[in-house]
């Protein structure tokens, strides 16, 4: 018989472990599973090459971001993390994968950036590595890989770690595009125990998940072609969330 659930942190983990392991790519069990995606680095993976988003590289020309602290949640290969050092960001840079951090690593010694990376956990290294105050978390692509109830966990990290006045900046997954993220209703993805890939979002969602903060601009991510030195896809939202002075909560 069990009975040990007594914490927030025992109900994440048992709901974690109501998928199947290969739907998992939000804990340090996912590691594998990343690693084995980053393994061939010539595979024709849009977001591979090494050229930063175009909404990230759109706020700052806009001055709609100034150089301070910088979290890049889900750092991959370190194209975003590289763009945000070179404008003179302060960078800590996360991801679970061993592969990717290798790679991010070696590009940023090719281009001389001073960036600080951290393999694990984003959630468990929240309270200790990455405990900020940072002036802009970023976020491509790792938001639409957590299953529902780690929304929580990911309000609870911007509650800890976003300053009062910092910006959230991430893209995710657009509803109404096939093949993109999953439409299903929350509980389905228990149901079924999966997350076929993925979570699509609408813009109301986002705004009822972000609703703690300031909407500062949230559209589509802009369609760049191969040979632009800029990534967008518009299967894709961007948001700029602002977080207003005084320390406000995410998810009230």
């Amino acid at each position: 018989m069990d009975r040990s659930i007594r914490t927030i942190d025992d109900v994440m983990k048992l709901l974690d472990s109501l998928f199947e392991p290969a739907a998992d790519r939000w804990t340090a069990d996912g590691a594998s599973w990343w690693d084995g995606f980053y393994a061939d680095r010539d595979k024709p993976v849009p977001f591979f090459a090494a050229k930063p988003d175009e909404n990230l590289v759109s706020y700052a020309e806009r001055g709609l971001l100034t150089p301070g602290r910088a979290l890049d949640l889900g750092c991959g290969p370190g194209r975003n993390a590289l763009h945000l050092a070179a404008l003179g960001h302060e960078v800590d840079a996360v991801d679970l994968s061993p592969a990717a951090l290798d790679w991010a690593a070696e590009r940023a010694r090719e281009a001389g950036a001073d960036i600080r990376f951290h393999h694990g956990d984003a959630f468990a290294l929240a309270e200790t590595a990455l405990a900020g105050p940072y002036d802009l978390i970023y976020d491509s692509g790792c938001f639409h890989h957590l299953p529902p109830h780690r929304r929580v966990s990911y309000l609870a990290l911007l509650d800890r770690a976003l300053a009062p006045g910092g910006h959230l900046a991430l893209t995710c997954f657009a509803a109404g595009d096939a093949g993109m993220g999953s439409e299903l209703p929350d509980a389905d993805f228990y149901r079924q125990a999966r997350l076929h890939g993925g979570l699509a979002y609408t813009p109301d969602a986002l705004r009822g998940i972000f609703s703690g903060l300031t909407e500062v601009e949230l559209r589509r991510m802009r369609d760049e072609p191969s040979e632009s030195e800029l990534f967008g896809e518009p299967f894709l939202w961007t948001a700029l969330f602002r977080r207003e002075g005084g320390g406000s909560k995410t998810g009230s």
